[in-house]
């Protein structure tokens, strides 16, 4: 079985660190943790590795995030992999810094990229993983916010917390979007 796991971030060493690239952040330390790398391919770089008895296919799309549709689109088709088997990771300032939320479809709440995503694959039936960047922000201010670098109380926890997230990845490849979610909202 083979699973599309995307990271969503903007592409660029000015935005490496911002809390909206949390899904790449995810990532790189998955496949760090893997001692697996990344290759540049077609919308993004692309890494591949087993869990258990599964394939993952990991996608950090080379678009800017509210553009990352053509990307999961693109990668889903060509290698087969059903939409209940894609799961995006996502930064959300609904949620408090660090928690985690999975869920199995819904809608894209305001994210451009989860709007994009769901525009290009025709649904809004896919699996996600929202990591709460909370929303310490003043009205109006949301874009320099999530583009902006987690304070140092934040930079602190940021591993153990990334460390909870590839715990609930893993647990959606190996277990299903159901016992995941049981596992981890919340948490």
């Amino acid at each position: 079985m083979k699973y599309l796991i995307v990271g969503l971030g903007n592409p660029g060493y000015e935005y490496s660190d911002t809390r909206h690239n949390i899904g790449f952040m995810i990532l790189d330390a998955f496949t760090e943790a893997s001692n697996i790398s990344f290759k540049t391919e077609r919308y993004g770089d692309i890494a591949t590795c087993r869990l258990k008895n599964k394939q993952l296919v990991l996608l950090k799309p080379s678009t800017y995030m509210n553009l990352s549709g053509n990307a999961v689109r693109y990668w889903s088709q060509k290698e087969n992999i059903p939409v209940d088997h894609i799961l995006v990771l996502v930064d959300d300032i609904a949620l408090p810094f660090g928690s985690i939320r999975l869920k199995s479809s819904g809608s894209d709440a305001g994210h451009n990229g989860l709007k994009n995503i769901a525009q290009m694959l025709g649904t809004q039936a896919y699996p996600r993983l929202r990591f709460g960047v909370g929303h310490d922000f003043n009205p109006g201010m949301q874009i320099d916010y999530v583009l902006g670098s987690f304070n140092k109380e934040q930079q602190q926890t940021l591993p153990e917390r990334i460390d909870v997230a590839i715990e609930a990845m893993k647990t959606f490849c190996l277990e299903g979007i159901g016992n995941a979610m049981c596992k981890f909202n919340n948490k």
